[in-house]
């Protein structure tokens, strides 16, 4: 009898265990579970050294950016582990049978592993990085999808522009693990052999005959036509809607916070507050700091918010207000300390440490609302020229969450220091970083992440349906932004012995005091 108990108790346990399993995987993936009503494996299509791996990379920066977990499967990195020794061309013949068999082994060995990245990794979408340039090879995949239930989605990169191919192979291909003495002519000698060779098969989609009935996209030339065919989905339409955005075109993007501002002075949060005297010191400073590189054509963008207008009014350039680049809303807690809400609202304080990206202040927004908030504003700096966007410190940590890959979970303790400069220079793969620190002091505002010990509730209820209602507080007055101007007498008196701290140490890994050995510049 007590063996009975015991069993049944200890299936119930195990029962309740999966349970709250299945509540924290559906809690992680909710946003990407909304987006996506099924898996989708993206399949890249073309010839050697026309893009496909940089719209790959990009593509899946932007959808792990926006919540949807996406992963790239490259088809090179599994030809380089059966292979270890690439010698030349000949191995892409489309006559070597014993290399096209190799080949089609590691397609169904990266096959596989996409399976397990969307049945039990918790992925929603996988991107197949290959040439994919015959029909023998998409019906494989289609065949694949059908089978696991998961849609397919093609994106073909088409380039007849002999400029743009030799520029892809020189930037690419040349440091490429394929050709590790690094010789120049060499490696463009044989890598026009190996394109030729796969010309020899390559089978475009026909998206009037036999594909079609296939959801693809194809982009010709870098983005100078782009032809559509059978969108199923919303992802779908967002993939579509981001290539169509993305420019290949040589140009720099420089994000920095407005000046020191009172409310920063004072350890407060949010707010509408103008610039201390160091900020506008620093407005001055970013003038000269424009006119010293000769940014001529500079687009300046700013947020609604004064601190931000203060800076670029200083510039004495034309620049555009964006609502969307207002600061996080801090909802209730606006323009309080950090001492001041964990003392008035001490749950939230906890159940903000806990979570920062997911939680979102009562009232207010979390770290995922302000992301997809800002989600017009990567549309546009994927399109433009050279940009200054003079911003707060929750926006600039997701501009350059995206620009430099990071995490959900890294992006809200990325430090922005106050009173400096990034330029971010896009590369083949990534993003070139440069920092500029333009000598005029200022407080830290940066807050670390919290210790280990922070208590965690298995599945706390972070996003709120009802925001507006705070988990341990009845005050629900919001103070609006608008006529907040730092100085108003019912703001709540500040804690005696704070200090004004320094810029010391800011940013992980740069020494203002030794700039040309951490890769900071001081002007």
């Amino acid at each position: 009898m007590s063996a009975t108990i015991q069993r049944k108790t200890g299936l119930a346990n195990s029962a309740e265990a999966k349970k709250t399993e299945l509540r924290i995987n559906e809690k992680k993936c909710s946003w990407a579970s909304y987006m996506t009503n099924s898996p989708t494996v993206i399949v890249m299509i073309g010839l050697p050294a026309r893009g496909k791996t940089y719209m790959s990379k990009k593509l899946t920066r932007y959808l792990n950016w926006i919540g949807v977990p996406t992963k790239v499967f490259n088809l090179g990195v599994y030809r380089r582990e059966a292979v270890k020794a690439y010698k030349s061309y000949d191995f892409f013949r489309h006559d070597n049978k014993e290399a096209m068999e190799i080949r089609k082994r590691c397609a169904l060995v990266a096959l596989e592993d996409v399976k397990g990245y969307l049945t039990e990794e918790g992925g929603q979408i996988a991107v197949f990085d290959a040439t994919n340039t015959t029909r023998e090879r998409r019906d494989l995949i289609l065949g694949f999808g059908k089978e696991n239930a998961f849609k397919v989605f093609f994106v073909e990169s088409v380039c007849d522009d002999p400029e743009v191919i030799a520029a892809n192979i020189l930037e690419v291909k040349v440091s490429s693990p394929d050709y590790p003495e690094r010789h120049r002519e060499r490696v463009m000698d044989d890598f026009l052999k190996r394109i030729e060779c796969y010309k020899v098969t390559y089978q475009p989609l026909d998206p009037d005959d036999y594909d079609k009935d296939l959801s693809f996209i194809k982009v010709e030339n870098v983005g100078r036509r782009f032809l559509v065919n059978r969108v199923q989905d919303y992802i779908q339409s967002k993939i579509v809607y981001y290539l169509m955005n993305i420019q290949v075109h040589s140009h720099s993007l420089y994000l920095c916070r407005h000046g020191e501002s009172n409310h920063n002075m004072e350890g407060r949060i949010g707010g509408d507050s103008e610039l201390s005297p160091g900020g506008k010191q620093f407005a001055h400073a970013l003038h000269r700091f424009i006119e010293e590189h000769k940014l001529s054509d500079l687009k300046v963008w700013t947020s609604q918010l004064r601190r931000t207008i203060q800076t670029a009014e200083e510039l004495i350039v034309p620049y555009e207000q964006w609502k969307i680049l207002n600061e996080i809303d801090a909802g209730v807690c606006e323009e309080m300390t950090y001492d001041m809400i964990q003392k008035s609202f001490p749950e939230e304080f906890v159940l903000r440490d806990q979570d920062k990206y997911h939680y979102r202040y009562p009232g207010g927004e979390s770290y995922q609302d302000l992301v997809q908030r800002l989600e017009p504003v990567i549309m546009e700096l994927e399109r433009q020229g050279n940009v200054l966007v003079i911003c707060h410190q929750a926006v600039m940590r997701c501009l350059l969450a995206y620009f430099l890959d990071k995490s959900a979970d890294d992006l809200p303790y990325l430090k922005c220091p106050l009173h400096t400069v990034l330029k971010l220079t896009p590369v083949a793969y990534g993003c070139k970083v440069e920092m500029f620190y333009l000598n005029v002091k200022a407080v830290n505002t940066h807050r670390d992440r919290p210790l280990d010990n922070v208590p965690r509730d298995a599945a706390p209820m972070l996003l709120r349906r009802n925001s507006y209602t705070p988990l341990s507080s009845h005050d629900q007055f919001k103070r609006p932004r608008l006529y907040s101007a730092g100085n108003r007498p019912w703001l709540p008196e500040m804690p005696e012995g704070m200090l004004q701290q320094s810029q010391d140490s800011l940013c992980e890994g740069v020494d203002y005091d030794n700039p040309e050995t951490s890769g900071c510049f001081h002007f």
